[in-house]
Formats: structure tokens, sequence, C-alpha cells
């Protein structure tokens, strides 16, 4: 919620600044054409994050992440209005003007044309789309080695590279079982811990979550493969990066990947391509 709430800000804001410099008003903006009796929707290039009606009487709703629905109320008193729709990198608007039904120019799909949007620079690096672009190049490559490992339970763990990009830190990890019994994946488990814990020692532990997994896969027989994305983060001299990976069952099997900083710090860059 709160990461909502900061984001409706500084949209709202990027919004105030772009108005007061273009003095933009409805006759600039694209027209979309809504009948009493059709809904419109508009398909984003990646997923909506904010949406504005300025009327009562048009309501919408996202039946998916990157689609946006909208549809006139029974009762009508005023059919113009102005949608503002706001992905992670974009904002578009689009006048909205009542269309009888049977007028050729009323569309059931409009495409956010890239044309008609502005870029949002409200501090976000990357889109969805982008981390899934860049996550696929990587996990097309082959893995010449690993920088870290580990071997527990007929299982080993391997990181095989480190990349950053912007605000990303992008983990290529793999996993071999050696034995003839299926991994089903209880969870991964992302942590920053302290390097030597002893009994007198109270564990101090910070969990953090990924910004993008490459695959959502249930388990796996021999070999696993995939690719995490984090926002950058830091780490304590004291403290390591674990991955920790947990089977299923009830005495499930777990291995853990440890990655010293000094590997986050050594990441290659990802580099652009036109």
């Amino acid at each position: 919620m709160k990461k909502y709430l900061l984001f409706t800000a500084m949209l709202i804001a990027a919004l105030n600044t772009f108005a007061q410099t273009n003095g933009l008003t409805k006759a600039d903006l694209p027209i979309v054409y809504l009948p009493d009796s059709l809904s419109v929707h508009f398909i984003s290039p990646e997923p909506v994050q904010y949406v504005d009606i300025s009327t009562k009487n048009i309501i919408g709703d996202l039946p998916v992440k990157n689609v946006l629905r909208i549809r006139y109320k029974d009762t009508i008193k005023s059919k113009d209005a102005v949608v503002t729709i706001a992905g992670e990198k974009f904002i578009a608007q689009y006048h909205i003007q009542w269309s009888p039904s049977a007028n050729a120019l009323v569309k059931s799909e409009i495409e956010i044309n890239p044309v008609e949007t502005r870029p949002l620079d409200i501090g976000i690096s990357l889109s969805q789309p982008e981390l899934q672009k860049f996550a696929t190049e990587l996990f097309c490559g082959h893995p010449e080695g690993s920088l870290e490992h580990a071997k527990a339970y007929g299982l080993k763990a391997r990181l095989n590279h480190i990349y950053t990009l912007g605000d990303y830190v992008f983990l290529d990890v793999s996993y071999d079982n050696r034995t003839r019994l299926h991994y089903d994946i209880d969870e991964f488990r992302f942590k920053i811990d302290d390097k030597k814990v002893t009994k007198a020692t109270t564990v101090q532990s910070l969990e953090i979550k990924p910004e993008f997994l490459l695959f959502d896969q249930p388990g796996f027989s021999k070999h696993y493969r995939n690719v995490f994305v984090f926002k950058k983060f830091t780490i304590p001299g004291n403290k390591l990066f674990h991955i920790e990976l947990n089977e299923k069952q009830l005495s499930g099997r777990v291995i853990k990947l440890e990655i010293p900083y000094k590997d986050i710090l050594n990441a290659d860059i990802i580099p652009l391509r036109n």
C-alpha cells in the first residue's frame, strides 16, 4: 500500500508538471469513442499502475494487469471525459466522447501507441517486460563456470553469474539433482545473515524478495536453472547473502548457497543493444 501511495503521489506530481509545461487541453488528446452499449479496452504494453477517469459517469476496471476496460454507467449526465493511464514508464491520456455504436470510428480495443505516450520518470528503471527480456537473454547464454557452489543431500547448487543493469542485480542460479528422487520446490528464501553464528549469539537475518524471476517452476528431476532479479542492495562486512532452496516434504532437503558481497560488487554490466 505504501508503495502504491508513493507511486500515486509521484505520478500526480509528474502529471501536474507536464500539464504546466505543455498546456495540454482535451483538444490535444487522442479521441476515443465510447457507445452506451459497448465496453472499450485499452491494451497497454506493460502492466497498468494507475488510472484516473475524470467523471463518475464512466467506470473502469483491470481484468488483467495490462488491460483497462471502461464503459458508461446506466444513468449518464455527462458523456465527455479524460482517461489517464500510467504504466511503469509512461503516461497516456485520451479524450472520451460518446458515439452511437454504428459509428465506423468506434473500436472495442485500443492499443496504447508509444507515439501517444510520454515518458514517466519516477525512479523505476526497468519495466517487467524489460526485466523478462534481459533475464531471457542471460538464460540463453551457456554458463562457462560457477562463481560459488554448495552441495547437500545429493544436490549441487551453483551461482553461474551475476549481472547488473541500472538499479537491478541479476543472479543466474542452477541446481543439479544427483539422486533418483524428484525435487518438489516449496520455496526459495533470500536472506542476508551473519557470517559466523555462535550459540550465544542472537541471529539477525534480513529476508529480501526478488523483483522478478524468469520461471515459476514447481520442481525438477535432474536439472534446474533460473534467473532472479533484485533491486540493488548492500551487505555489511560481517554478513553474507544466502539463497536457500526448500523441498516440500516434511523432512525435505534444504540447500543453502552463500554469496559473498565481493561477487556482487564484481558483477558484469549487461550490455545494451539497439
